[in-house]
């Protein structure tokens, strides 16, 4: 909680030249902190730094004169009737955003290579959003009238929110309290057939009397619990999918523990993508099976594809992509977080093992977005007191996973750094070269359009790895709200290509794309059909025999594990 009377405005410093009398709003000047980082080599040519100062001043010039009464438009932070009813408030909200607007001018004109211009305009864009000043109470106009309306309540709820919050270890986006893994999340009807020290596989009861003769298996990145596919009822994907009539099956990840800190990429691939593969075979009977990956998932599955691919065999006949980095490529804002002296830094940091905290994962993704998920949070729950709704998604955001830490520095270096299963042959993975030359199945690929964390660019990328029949279809919104998008509601829209002439690049397909209203569901329901098979009856029972009998009801233990 940002502490009461601190000065949002204290870090900004001038750009003006030395020498040059102070701001006319009586703010420190800007431009000492790119004086300071021009000694770290970033450099802004002179003629744009004196263009971008002109600028400033003769804004902060007509800002000055109009005193008190300043409205600062085009902000929903400062949107509110509070803002505009306090002088002092709304003055400080327009200084802000002048400042901001100078700043990021600052980052843009920094000169230098492609990655350092974008760790500069990162950082330049973190510490703007967190020196808001409705970040603070000292100038929240909102926050103060509500502390006066309730005659100091939300005060002391704000402060009871920020004390359960440092015992949770996390900003509560939601209210967790209404939410119970199984009871009302996850609460697809099925059992665990299977389990061993890295995930569970359960099995869904199905919804028709008849079901595909071709198995369906999804798997969902081990960095997330896998029920995202399955929040409530209406939006759960792998009910979708049961009610299509597949014969539905998930990995379930194990939250890892200490006991699981020298698990490596490997380890994963062979001891659960692979065996998941399998045991999907043997209770079906199929001698092949439909997958889909999402996310990390989708890395997971498109490697396990490539192993299987260099070893000759062919247990998968088709294979569904969820926003998922194949060729990591276009990384988007990931990327300013990588280079080589970080790889280095986590590789010998889990050189014996060890586990890469889920808390760590969710606050980095958190501040890839951090008005939305966290200063919005701050500001209402701790400033003004508030609850967060009850929201099934935000609950999943909030239940984190470890990952083990050798897997997690591999994954870095030979994904992130290297880009190395693009390049075949570059990388061996279960004793195998990968080459997704050799992986000839069809393929579905979905990229959603407002992705920050897996770019459309990024997704689309895939369309140009693999040799077999492909389909590439664009959804609306970012990287769960586009995929977690049910056919039923008739949201958004999904773009598609009737051609089978992927160009390099994703502009180019969109140039071409057309659109249709809803969900994506649909057009890829209609697409694994017929990769499907023929109907046959539904089984009766979960698993098959004693070898696979059902352990415990969906959706396992597993899951229930609190990083």
């Amino acid at each position: 909680m940002p502490a009461q009377g601190a000065d949002p405005l204290a870090a900004f410093r001038a750009f003006m030249p030395a020498g040059q009398a102070a701001s006319p709003l009586g703010l420190p000047a800007l431009g000492e902190l790119f004086q300071q980082a021009g000694g770290q080599g970033v450099r802004i040519d002179p003629a744009q730094l004196l263009e971008i100062q002109q600028t400033y001043l003769k804004e902060a010039a007509a800002l000055w004169n109009q005193g008190l009464t300043p409205t600062p438009a085009g902000d929903r932070r400062f949107a509110g009737e509070a803002w505009a009813q306090n002088p002092l408030s709304s003055f400080t909200a327009a200084a802000y955003l002048l400042n901001a607007r100078t700043l990021m001018a600052l980052a843009d004109a920094v000169q230098g290579d492609a990655k350092t211009r974008a760790r500069v305009r990162f950082g330049v864009q973190q510490w703007i959003d967190a020196s808001a000043p409705s970040n603070f109470l000292a100038f929240n106009a909102e926050a103060q009238k509500k502390a006066i309306e309730t005659q100091g309540e939300s005060i002391a709820k704000g402060v009871a929110n920020l004390l359960h919050d440092i015992r949770q270890g996390h900003v509560s986006m939601t209210d967790e309290s209404v939410f119970e893994v199984g009871r009302n999340v996850a609460t697809t009807e099925g059992a665990v057939v299977f389990e061993n020290e890295l995930f569970q596989l359960i099995e869904y009861k199905p919804l028709t009397p008849k079901v595909y003769e071709r198995p369906f298996l999804l798997v969902p990145p081990c960095i997330n619990k896998f029920y995202i596919l399955d929040l409530q009822p209406e939006n759960s994907f792998i009910r979708y999918a049961v009610e299509q009539g597949h014969r539905t099956f998930v990995v379930s990840w194990r939250n890892p523990d200490e006991s699981l800190g020298h698990k490596t990429w490997d380890d994963y691939i062979e001891d659960a993508v692979i065996k998941a593969i399998d045991t999907v075979r043997d209770i079906s009977g199929a001698a092949d099976i439909n997958a889909l990956g999402f996310c990390v998932g989708g890395t997971m599955l498109g490697t396990a594809l490539a192993v299987l691919a260099g070893r000759g065999e062919d247990k998968v006949h088709s294979a569904t992509f969820l926003t998922t980095l194949l060729d990591f490529t276009d990384t988007g804002i990931l990327d300013v977080f990588i280079d080589e002296n970080f790889v280095k830094y986590r590789e010998l940091q889990f050189a014996n093992g060890g586990l890469m905290p889920g808390r760590d994962l969710a606050t980095t993704f958190s501040f890839l977005r951090p008005n939305d998920l966290v200063w919005n949070y701050v500001v209402g729950n701790y400033l003004k007191g508030e609850t967060p709704p009850p929201f099934d998604l935000l609950y999943w955001n909030s239940d984190s996973t470890n990952l083990p830490g050798p897997y997690y520095a591999w994954y870095l270096r030979h994904m992130y750094l290297q880009n190395d299963l693009v390049k075949p042959g570059a990388v061996t993975v279960c004793g195998q070269k990968i080459d997704f030359r050799r992986v000839k199945l069809p393929v579905y690929i979905y990229g959603s359009r407002e992705d920050h964390i897996v770019p459309i660019g990024g997704a689309y990328g895939a369309t140009q790895i693999f040799p077999g029949k492909k389909r590439f279809v664009m959804g609306a919104s970012g990287h769960i709200a586009g995929v977690i998008n049910p056919a039923s509601k008739g949201k958004r829209s999904h773009w598609t290509s009737s051609g089978t002439h992927f160009p390099k690049d994703v502009k180019d397909w969109i140039a071409n794309a057309t659109e249709h209203p809803g969900s994506w569901w649909t057009d890829w329901s209609a697409w694994l059909k017929p990769q499907a098979g023929k109907q046959i009856a539904a089984p009766r029972a979960y698993g098959r025999g004693k070898a696979y009998s059902a352990i415990e009801p969906a959706p396992g233990r597993y899951v229930k594990a609190r990083a």
